[in-house]
């Protein structure tokens, strides 16, 4: 079932996100066909893999009879942005539990979710730690009252079955399934959408080794045996989570005059480099059909030339 975000917005269904075939002479040169998934298109404002997260939360919480959400995030959080306009859209009311007091609250991130009636809620980075913690839990209901707790990033067991929807029959025909990697529910969830024989690429945006960990501990903790088979990329974090190097903005500019597809420099530009980075190096068998999910995140774009004064492509 699909939600429908409002009067004014059609019910979405995945037919209305294109796959869009890339053209370049290194695919022709090395016998592979690349597409892109564009999930970025799903939503005007619940964009990317995060519609697919939010969906059977949002429906639980009414389920529930809940009228708040409260979640976490950081000041130019993906997650804090699609949380405050589909909570917004369904009547419902936000909370977002924001890291850091010291930050600039008028980013346009945070400014968005406050348009959509979202209540900021600043902590420190060490109170921000606690975010898992019962005790912590509790006290935020003593302040707040009830709400339906959605974690940082959204992932949880209901997301996870969201987005084991992003891959449709028609995608069948792929060898290979390219996505970034944050929390790893995405992953997780693709994971349990995979056909036989089928690869699934995660490129970690983050840096260090452990996301290995913590991705199993998802995969084991929904009991997600996949089908096909399953790899980790640690090499393309480009200076760990929001981080950026001028060669990752070089490669997301050039990206865009090739393709006239608008990437972020927190997920997908790092996911696309890599995988470009790996056809240079031969590794992809020829005849592979390569599909590249493009999880969205371009709201980011604008806090990112607000932090930075680069202007990134943005739709």
């Amino acid at each position: 079932m699909w939600l429908n975000f409002g009067k004014s917005t059609q019910m979405l269904h995945p037919q209305s996100v294109e796959t869009v075939p890339l053209l370049h002479p290194i695919f022709e040169e090395k016998k592979i066909e690349v597409s892109m998934l564009r999930l970025d298109q799903v939503h005007s404002s619940v964009s990317g893999n995060k519609f697919f997260k939010l969906k059977y939360n949002l429906e639980e919480a009414k389920n529930q009879g809940n009228s708040t959400i409260l979640t976490f995030g950081g000041a130019f959080s993906n997650h804090i942005h699609a949380t405050a306009s589909a909570a917004n859209q369904l009547g419902l009311k936000s909370i977002g539990v924001i890291r850091g007091e010291e930050i600039d609250q008028t980013n346009p991130t945070l400014a968005h979710a406050r348009d959509q009636g979202m209540h900021l809620h600043f902590i420190s980075r060490e109170e921000y730690r606690k975010k898992n913690s019962e005790e912590f839990i509790i006290k935020l209901k003593d302040t707040f009252g009830d709400f339906y707790l959605i974690p940082e990033g959204g992932t949880n067991p209901l997301a996870i079955i969201g987005t084991s929807e992003i891959l449709t029959q028609q995608h069948q025909e792929y060898t290979h399934i390219c996505t970034s990697i944050g929390t790893g529910g995405t992953f997780a969830g693709l994971a349990l959408g995979l056909k036989p024989k089928q690869i699934l690429m995660g490129f970690s945006s983050l840096k260090g080794e452990f996301i290995r960990e913590e991705v199993q501990q998802i995969l084991s903790k929904n009991v997600i045996q996949s089908v096909g088979k399953l790899d980790i990329n640690t090499n393309n974090h480009f200076g760990g989570y929001a981080k950026w190097t001028p060669e990752l903005i070089d490669f997301i500019g050039w990206f865009w005059k090739e393709f006239r597809i608008p990437l972020d420099p927190i997920y997908t530009g790092k996911m696309v480099a890599g995988f470009f980075d790996l056809v240079q190096k031969d590794q992809f068998a020829q005849g592979s059909k390569i599909l590249l999910i493009h999880t969205g995140g371009l709201q980011g774009n604008a806090g990112f030339y607000h932090r930075t004064g680069i202007e990134l492509p943005i739709l």
